[in-house]
């Protein structure tokens, strides 16, 4: 079927696995790319490390968001292509519509993919040493990295208000999902990075940095959690997500573990990489794997209670 935005959001859409993984990997991408952004502009030159992986995490987030949508829509690439290109005869042009949440949607995928391949390559180039600066140079590549980060924000979150601005009980409940969302993508993206540092020795001067940001991403998507759970049930419809309770207990496993991060004393030392990484490594995996889980958890029993 066509994603028709009257029609998609009058009726239950039953979206299957495809949907909940575009949803996913949509936060993913976008919180990995204002990640890095933000270790780039407001980190030192040691954080840069940590910053590459985030920008090359976004690269194949960004790249499977419309294999899945376009497996969602039925396994035909046309279809994906007729939400960018009107081919009815007579008003072929392009398919933007600014009142359907879904349109805005992809169009804005399509411009967040070209900042997010540029960045992949500058950032390759980069490691590759022989182009220090990367292809936009040092002034460019930070604007042209802040106007992703914008468009990344905006894929993190835009998930979560596109079910917020539909028909459905429990998603039209509540004004939570799209802040809800973003705190969560960006909470995973700092997971991701933590999980790829392994990888990356140089990185793990930034550990810290990560252990922290997401923990204080954790603290806000627990509030906005509590919110929903408060708006859904001021509007009657709590008995809808009470059957995916186990979905839920999970989400609030990993948020309580990332949350650890702000008690907890630092333990990487600026004085070497090796030595710091023997202490955090199974720690910063556990709970990282631990939070990416609780990620995809909360986001199943988010799509899944109101089917």
């Amino acid at each position: 079927m066509y994603l028709d935005a009257a029609e998609h959001f009058v009726r239950a859409p039953q979206w299957t696995w495809y949907i909940l993984f575009y949803f996913f990997f949509a936060g993913l991408a976008g919180g990995s790319y204002v990640l890095a952004t933000l270790l780039r502009l407001a980190g030192g030159p040691r954080d840069e490390p940590a910053a590459r992986l985030g920008f090359y995490i976004s690269l194949p987030a960004t790249l499977i968001c419309p294999i899945l949508l376009t497996a969602d829509l039925g396994a035909s690439w046309t279809r994906f292509w007729h939400m960018l290109v009107d081919v009815t005869p007579g008003d072929t042009g392009l398919n933007f519509k600014y009142w359907s949440p879904m349109s805005v949607g992809v169009w804005a995928l399509l411009f967040f993919s070209f900042f997010v391949a540029v960045s992949a390559l500058d950032t390759w180039l980069r490691d590759r040493g022989g182009r220090p600066a990367g292809i936009l140079g040092s002034s460019v590549g930070r604007v042209f990295n802040v106007v992703g980060a914008i468009f990344g924000l905006f894929i993190a979150s835009y998930t979560g208000v596109l079910l917020s601005v539909s028909n459905q009980p429990v998603w039209s409940d509540t004004w939570a999902l799209g802040g809800l969302f973003l705190a969560s993508g960006l909470s995973g993206a700092a997971a991701a990075i933590t999980l790829l540092v392994r990888y990356r020795p140089d990185a793990s001067f930034s550990l810290e940095r990560l252990r922290v940001a997401d923990a204080y991403f954790s603290i806000l998507e627990l509030v906005l959690l509590v919110a929903f759970f408060a708006t859904v049930a001021v509007a009657g419809t709590a008995g809808r997500i009470l059957p995916w309770l186990p979905l839920w207990i999970i989400a609030l496993i990993g948020i309580g573990a990332s949350m650890m991060g702000i008690r907890q004393p630092a333990r990487v030392q600026a004085s070497g990489e090796s030595a710091a990484m023997a202490p955090v490594a199974m720690e910063a995996t556990v709970v990282s794997v631990l939070v990416l889980i609780a990620v995809l958890a909360m986001r199943a029993a988010v799509i899944f209670s109101a089917q």
